[in-house]
C-alpha cells in the first residue's frame, strides 16, 4: 500500500504584547485609516524583549504534539522555517529539539521567509512517503519585530511575531483519505533584491535603502513584492491543482499567506474563488512571515472552518523571492 502523509496535529503561539495602529501613530508618521486602507491590519502581536523565535516555536510545537497525541520522543525530524533565528548556529530546530526533549529527532532550519511552512510541508511529505520517517514536526516561526525598522513607516506597520506548528505523520489506514495531496514550491531569485535582511554582507547600497541606516533591519520594495505576490499566488494555486487533476471548485477553504489584504484580494480575483472560501486573520496579527499560514490554519480549525473530508489549500510567497502551495485532504 502506498504510504500517505497527513497532518495529525496543529499548534500556534503568538507574541505576548499587542501593538495597535494607535500605538504606531505615536512612534512614526502614520495613522489608523492609512494603515487599514493599504494593508487591512489593525494590530499585531509582538514578542517581549526576552522572547525569541525558538521560544515561540517551542510553544507552538508543544501544542501541536499535544493535539497529535504524541510525545517528543515520537518525533523523527524537526524542521523549522524562519528568517529570524536566535543564532545562526545552533539552528532554531536544534534549540526546539533540546527544549522538547525530542532526543531521537534530526533537526534543521530552512529559509524561505513567508513561504517557509509550505516548504517544510513539502519536505516532510517526501520523508514520510518514501518510508524514511514516521512523525515529523514542521514549524514556521518568526520574531520580525526584532528586525523591523520602526522609523520606516512603509514597513513597520506590517510585521508581527508568532509561530505555527504541524505534526505530519504516516497515514496507513486504507479507509482514511486524509493526506497531503500535492505540494509545489519555487523561487525567482532574480527578484530577491526586493526584500532583504543583511547579515555579513554590508553593502552601502543596502544601508542607503534603510531609513535608520541599520543593516540589521528588514527592507522591502513593497510595490515590486505586491506585484509578484498577487501573480505568483494565483499561478501556484492553479498549477498545483492542475497537477492532480483538480479545479478551483474542489477547494473548500483557501488559506493564503497573511501579508496584506489587497494582495489577498488580488490573488483571490485571479484564482476566481468565492471570497467566502478564503480564511483571513491578518487584521489581528499582521504579517508573521513563516508563522502566518500555520497560525491561520490553527484558527480556521478552532473556528470550525475546517471539517473532515475538506480540501484545504495553503499558498504563500516570501523573500528570496519564493513561493509554494500545498493541497490537503483533511
Amino acid at each position: 500500500m502506498q504510504i500517505k502523509a497527513k497532518i495529525i496535529g496543529v499548534g500556534h503561539a503568538l507574541g505576548e504584547d499587542v501593538l495597535t495602529n494607535s500605538d504606531l501613530e505615536k512612534m512614526v508618521e502614520t495613522n489608523d485609516e492609512w494603515i487599514v486602507e493599504r494593508t487591512g491590519i489593525r494590530e499585531r502581536r509582538i514578542a517581549k524583549a526576552d522572547t525569541y523565535t525558538s521560544d515561540l516555536a517551542y510553544r507552538a510545537s508543544r501544542e501541536a504534539l499535544e493535539d497529535a497525541g504524541l510525545s517528543p520522543m515520537d518525533l523523527d525530524l524537526i524542521i523549522v522555517a524562519t528568517v529570524t533565528p536566535d543564532f545562526l548556529t545552533p539552528a532554531v530546530s536544534c534549540i526546539v529539539q533540546a527544549k522538547l526533549g525530542a532526543d531521537r529527532a534530526a533537526a534543521y532550519d530552512i529559509n524561505q521567509a513567508c513561504t517557509g511552512l509550505v516548504g517544510g510541508l513539502t519536505m516532510a511529505q517526501q520523508f514520510i512517503e518514501n518510508g524514511k520517517y514516521r512523525h515529523i514536526l514542521v514549524v514556521g516561526a518568526d520574531a520580525l519585530s526584532k528586525v523591523t525598522d520602526y522609523k520606516d513607516r512603509k514597513t513597520c506597520i506590517l510585521f508581527g511575531d508568532g509561530a505555527g506548528a504541524v505534526v505530519v505523520s504516516r497515514n496507513e489506514d486504507p479507509d482514511d483519505d486524509s493526506r497531503i495531496v500535492a505540494a509545489k514550491i519555487g523561487a525567482v531569485g532574480s527578484l530577491g533584491h526586493n526584500l532583504t535582511l543583511p547579515f555579513l554582507r554590508m553593502d552601502e547600497e543596502e544601508k542607503a535603502k534603510r531609513v535608520s541606516k541599520d543593516l540589521h533591519s528588514l527592507w522591502m520594495d513593497g510595490s515590486e513584492v505586491f506585484k509578484f505576490a498577487v501573480r505568483i499566488m494565483a499561478e501556484a494555486v492553479k498549477e498545483t491543482l492542475a497537477d492532480v487533476g483538480m479545479t478551483v471548485d474542489d477547494i473548500d477553504l483557501l488559506i493564503p499567506h497573511q501579508a496584506n489584504t489587497r494582495i489577498i484580494d488580488g490573488a483571490v480575483k485571479r484564482i476566481k474563488i468565492n471570497p467566502d472560501k478564503v480564511f483571513v486573520n491578518l487584521p489581528k496579527y499582521g504579517n508573521m512571515s513563516a508563522a502566518s499560514i500555520g497560525v491561520a490554519l490553527k484558527e480556521a480549525i478552532d473556528e470550525g472552518r475546517v471539517k473532515r473530508g475538506d480540501t484545504i489549500v495553503l499558498v504563500g510567497f516570501g523573500g528570496g523571492l519564493t513561493w509554494g502551495c500545498t493541497i490537503l485532504k483533511w
